[in-house]
């Protein structure tokens, strides 16, 4: 496969509805401060020779998401769906209408970069999908060569379980496919400290007001 796009998820920096767990750390502004510059992070972590879509959640039109593709290049795209799921099959059916393959990841995983997308890539060139496990019982990308709805209908999406579920679904369509080693995204309070130890992180953390 000669053309593989990845997909980033993003929702509006709206101050009181993203990354609302963190909220007691670090306050609403704090928070949607943070969820900012992880996306940025992403964004700049994955620059590649991928050709990369931001997928935007409530809608293309926030202010944010416009600096964004200007900064990155990116093309903007509207997620569509009443669920997480919904919006995922969307997406990479879209995609994969104008690709050999997609790759679908978040917009909060600090250890997720380029190294790791060619891995899933060359994964993907053997297997009809790629997974990569998330530490909380989720997963942080799945790749794709053919969209299938099975793989995203009646997840418990947020719960411990979604890997699994998924993992069920790929044994009952009897189809090859890959993990890659887990990855952990920043959700929770405890994640903060973590997240200090990664190189740059101190100094974006100490500046952030609660």
């Amino acid at each position: 496969m000669t053309d593989i796009r990845l997909l980033v998820f993003a929702r509006a920096p709206e101050e009181g509805s993203i990354k609302t767990r963190l909220i007691p750390a670090l306050g609403k502004a704090g928070a949607a401060a943070l969820y900012r510059h992880l996306l940025e992070n992403q964004l700049r972590q994955v620059a590649g020779d991928l050709h990369i879509e931001l997928w935007c959640t409530p809608d293309t039109g926030h202010p944010h998401f416009a600096a964004v593709a200007a900064r990155h290049g990116l093309t903007l795209h509207a997620q569509r769906g009443e669920t997480l799921g919904e919006r995922m099959h969307h997406a990479l059916a879209d995609a994969l209408q104008r690709s050999d393959g997609a790759l679908l990841i978040g917009s909060d995983l600090p250890t997720m970069d380029h190294a790791v997308l060619q891995d899933a890539r060359d994964a993907l060139q053997h297997n009809d999908v790629v997974l990569v496990p998330a530490e909380d019982g989720g997963y942080g990308l799945i790749g794709l060569r053919q969209a299938d709805s099975l793989l995203f209908e009646d997840i418990p999406w947020g719960t411990a379980q979604v890997l699994e579920a998924t993992r069920a679904r790929l044994r009952r369509r009897n189809v090859r496919w890959a993990e890659l080693p887990p990855v952990w995204d920043v959700d929770r309070p405890e994640d903060l400290l973590r997240l200090r130890r990664l190189p740059g992180w101190d100094a974006v953390l100490d500046g952030l007001v609660k």
